[in-house]
């Protein structure tokens, strides 16, 4: 069994916001976020047989904010920018996160998704 995490609006955001600093967020945090049919064809290439693939919607409250998310897990991507850009890419990813990922009551919600897989080696 596996899987791993991932913030599709927040990556999304960021991506829309560092671009003008030609800057690519996705390549920055080198992180791997395939699809399950990636995935799938990935381990059966190295020998496994997958028995069930999928992704999982696991929405994550954010107890300490959207800024707060951003300055911990995206802070070797932000880290590129001066202080004043670094401050003004907050602040334009969190106004385009704020409709879909903050709720009425000012609440965060990461919008975590777990790609869950169960494969044997054959």
């Amino acid at each position: 069994m596996g899987g791993h995490g991932n913030v599709a609006a927040i990556r999304t955001a960021l991506q829309a916001t560092l671009a003008p600093f030609h800057i690519d967020a996705e390549a920055t945090a080198a992180s791997f976020f395939p699809s399950p049919a990636l995935y799938r064809r990935l381990l059966e290439s190295a020998g496994f047989t997958v028995q069930s693939i999928a992704l999982i919607p696991r929405p994550t409250p954010l107890p300490n904010g959207m800024e707060s998310w951003l300055n911990t897990f995206r802070n070797g991507v932000l880290d590129r920018l001066n202080p004043h850009d670094r401050t003004a890419a907050l602040t334009d990813t969190i106004a385009l996160l704020e409709p879909i990922l903050r709720d009425a009551d000012g609440n965060w919600i990461a919008d975590y998704v777990r790609l869950r897989f169960h494969a044997t080696l054959s």
